[in-house]
């Protein structure tokens, strides 16, 4: 008998799949990388050493299978226990989690519940393109409703006049501050649209560091929210892979169930740990970051740029002139690395990550060597 082709062994689903892309990590020195939204100052001192310090004989230990340490100090932060909150890698692993534990399979909803809502995870587009991958390899339906035109987030009453919402969807997904336009939403609206959704909602607050305000009292007044943090993008901490879940303890004990084990390794729990030892640090490089995005909004504006308010650590922004698609390969020319989407509702913008003032200063001078170019 012929052996079977690879092919023929891979699930149908899987052949169908198309993976998330994520922005280029480069290969090339002297490029200035503003396309990942990674903090572009270094973690706390503190941090470095705990994490060199940890490197020693406990490498060959498994480490604290529930991250117990961590989960109690984030629970002391945010005023809740440790049974509010789960530990992942990274907190794109809980995305997935959350997918695994609150949604069933298309096919399964159909025969055993007999509603199209158990399977359906829905969210805003444009928002983290992460989303419908998750929910395309486990097989749920995938339901993306649009936001107004200038990204904001659509009312209760326009949802219901809409009737595209679904507020029976089993699960729910909510990028706020939003990416990738970088508006920011108030804790008010969204505790109207989580008071009228009847599935489980995930308040995915991965830049809300930046933003004027947090929803995380929602995670503990709403028994179906759950906030989404991570210690990547305001903690400088993306090469070690940490983020955490707020809320219910019967929704965190159900997603504890679904988790891998040792899921966290131990570096990145002591690094995050010596994190919160040190929150001045990082709040004071917070403002740094706030206080560059400001100045890069002006000056881009006075060179003829259109740019979206933004409650994160980046712009969207629509240059002047040619397309967007071909400012991203003039500046690449130029040594400067943005993100290009190609989704219809963003193909016409930039997104730049806030770097150092020097980074946007060689961003500017990119910029106006282009416009100069130009004329």
């Amino acid at each position: 008998m012929a052996a079977p082709k690879p092919k023929q062994l891979i699930r149908p689903l899987v052949h169908s799949l198309h993976a998330y892309v994520p922005g280029e990590q480069p290969k090339i020195r002297g490029l200035i990388k503003l396309n990942t939204n990674e903090n572009p100052y270094p973690p706390s001192p503190k941090v470095l050493a705990a994490t060199r310090a940890a490197v020693d004989g406990r490498l060959r230990l498994y480490p604290n299978p529930t991250a117990q340490a961590l989960r109690e100090r984030l629970a002391q932060l945010h005023g809740c226990g440790p049974e509010n909150i789960i530990i992942g890698n990274g907190s794109d692993e809980l995305l997935a989690l959350a997918v695994r534990t609150f949604t069933e399979p298309a096919a399964t909803a159909r025969a055993t519940i007999g509603r199209a809502s158990g399977s359906t995870v829905q969210y805003f587009h444009p928002s983290y393109s992460l989303y419908p991958v998750l929910a395309d390899i486990h097989g749920a339906t995938t339901h993306a409703v649009p936001l107004r035109p200038d990204f904001t987030l659509p009312t209760v009453p326009e949802l219901k006049r809409g009737k595209q919402w679904d507020f029976r969807a089993a699960l729910t997904l909510v990028t706020t501050p939003n990416a990738p336009s970088g508006r920011g939403y108030s804790t008010a609206e969204l505790d109207a649209l989580c008071a009228a959704m009847r599935g489980v909602v995930v308040l995915d607050e991965a830049y809300v560091d930046f933003a004027a305000e947090n929803a995380l009292a929602l995670a503990l007044k709403h028994p179906h929210v759950l906030i989404s943090r991570t210690f990547s993008k305001a903690y400088s901490l993306c090469f070690q892979r940490v983020g955490y879940f707020v809320g219910h303890p019967e929704l965190i004990a159900a997603l504890d169930k679904v988790r891998d084990s040792y899921n966290v390794n131990g570096l990145g729990q002591a690094a995050a740990l010596a994190t919160l030892g040190d929150l001045p640090y990082y709040r004071r490089n917070f403002r740094r970051i706030i206080g560059t995005r400001e100045r890069l909004r002006r000056e881009l504006t006075g060179l003829g740029f259109e740019v979206l308010p933004s409650q994160t650590n980046f712009l969207l922004t629509k240059p002047p002139g040619p397309p967007a698609k071909e400012w991203l390969q003039r500046l690449r020319d130029r040594k400067i690395l943005v993100r290009w989407f190609s989704a219809s509702e963003v193909n016409a913008f930039l997104r730049i990550t806030i770097g150092s003032d020097a980074e946007a200063d060689a961003l500017l001078k990119a910029v106006q060597a282009i416009l100069h170019r130009r004329r």
